[in-house]
């Protein structure tokens, strides 16, 4: 691996190393875990709001980079696969301070919402009574708001013509038809083959990137890697048949198939520990309604559905486990992208095929907040009314989601009495 030259006079990059790139500073693994640690404490508001957080501090306050070198960042981040704020956290961390850089990154940015995860799934494992409280039904109705916002925000942004809106509606009815991760799967490829040959899209111009010190045949290897364990870790779970092995492969294919946003974790995780009893439906809607109320990425719900399953998982060793399975892939990517960011974004064979994609996955998203999502939380006029009041804080009232947690918790007790 090429590692970039140590630079010390000047934080911007200022040194090519081949057409079409620059070096960046370079700084310690522990100021970057101590960088990240306070994002991952202080980060509310879900992933457009964490790179937000991430231009302020690397940005405009430690000018580790330059805003055209991060912006052309968080556009491979989007491109690809996986919770986006936390792969250009990784290759931010990568940039600054090289392999451990990156690992630090994501360690900080991560562990702090994965803790208080892991300490919730203890509470409601622990308490029979906790579960079914009016207040974790309260974090169950507002999973409904949050998916419905998703939706909505997503359908506005990624379905801009009638195309991309058909493929949205029958990505959803496939999925409503095939509730299963193959029907899910299925969509998403459906709309990636769509996209290729019947959307027009403009060609984008030749740009030039920032050097992280990964070379191609690096790159290629990741990629390599992170095709083979997509193929092979579903094998292996089919022919073991053990928990631990189809929980692994389950989270692994979740992080390397969510296209759009972390929410559409969702479905994918669903599909994956519901049917087959390793967590109760009810359990995965509270996780995922506390889930809202934590700093760092949605990812880390993968923390608490590993702290709440049933042995030979559970507990820390579960959640901490399959935390590291589903974020895999983004390291795999995000690493393994970067030298080829230019030739990728160039071919506009695969821009149209992601912009399907991810018309495809607002389909799928839809169907999740119908069944799972909708299908357990509304029971009665209640819980619609408090659903309805939630969707509109945060859409209309634009408040934090935290605070439409807490409100929706309480309101949630209030309505049990």
């Amino acid at each position: 691996m090429n590692q970039p030259q140590q630079q010390h006079q000047d934080p911007e990059p200022n040194t090519a190393t081949e057409p079409g790139s620059v070096l960046p500073a370079r700084g310690s693994a522990s100021e970057v875990f101590l960088a990240f640690l306070k994002l991952g404490l202080t980060s509310f508001g879900g992933p457009v709001a964490h790179l937000g957080y991430f231009r302020t501090e690397f940005v405009d306050r430690r000018k580790w980079l330059d805003d055209k070198s991060y912006s052309d960042l968080v556009a491979l981040c989007q491109f690809l696969p996986g919770p986006a704020s936390s792969q250009v956290g990784i290759a931010l961390g990568l940039g600054r301070a090289g392999w451990l850089g990156a690992l630090g990154a994501w360690a900080g940015f991560t562990l702090p919402s994965a803790i208080a995860l892991i300490l919730f799934a203890f509470g409601v494992t622990q308490w029979a009574g906790l579960s079914q409280s009016g207040a974790v039904h309260g974090l169950k109705v507002v999973a409904v708001a949050v998916v419905a916002q998703a939706v909505w925000g997503m359908a506005k942004s990624l379905c801009p013509d009638r195309i991309r809106a058909g493929v949205a509606v029958g990505a959803a009815l496939l999925v409503l038809a095939s509730p299963s991760a193959v029907g899910q799967i299925l969509a998403i490829v459906a709309g990636g083959v769509i996209g290729r040959w019947a959307l027009q899209l403009g060609h984008l111009p030749p740009t030039r990137h920032r050097d992280y010190g990964v070379s191609k045949t690096t790159g290629a290897v990741l990629l390599l890697l992170f095709g083979l364990l997509l193929i092979l870790l579903p094998a292996l779970a089919g022919t073991v048949q053990s928990p631990i092995t189809s929980a692994v492969s389950t989270f692994y294919r979740a992080g390397a198939l969510v296209f759009g946003g972390g929410h559409v974790v969702l479905p994918l995780l669903q599909a994956g520990v519901v049917p087959n009893g390793l967590v109760s439906n009810d359990l995965f809607l509270a996780g995922y309604g506390a889930a809202q109320a934590v700093p760092g990425p949605l990812f880390t719900f993968a923390a608490y559905l590993g702290a709440v399953m049933t042995p030979p998982l559970g507990g820390w060793l579960g959640g901490l486990g399959l935390l590291i399975a589903i974020f895999v892939p983004a390291f795999l990517l995000v690493v393994g992208a970067l030298p080829f960011w230019e030739a990728l974004r160039q071919r506009d064979a695969v821009q149209r095929a992601m912009a399907g994609v991810n018309a495809a996955v607002v389909g799928v998203l839809g169907a999740a907040l119908y069944d799972p999502v909708w299908t357990s939380a509304i029971h009665s006029r209640g819980d619609f009314g408090l659903a309805l009041a939630a969707f509109g804080l945060l859409v209309y009232g634009r408040q934090s989601p935290v605070l439409v947690v807490a409100f929706a918790a309480a309101a949630g007790w209030l309505l049990a009495l």
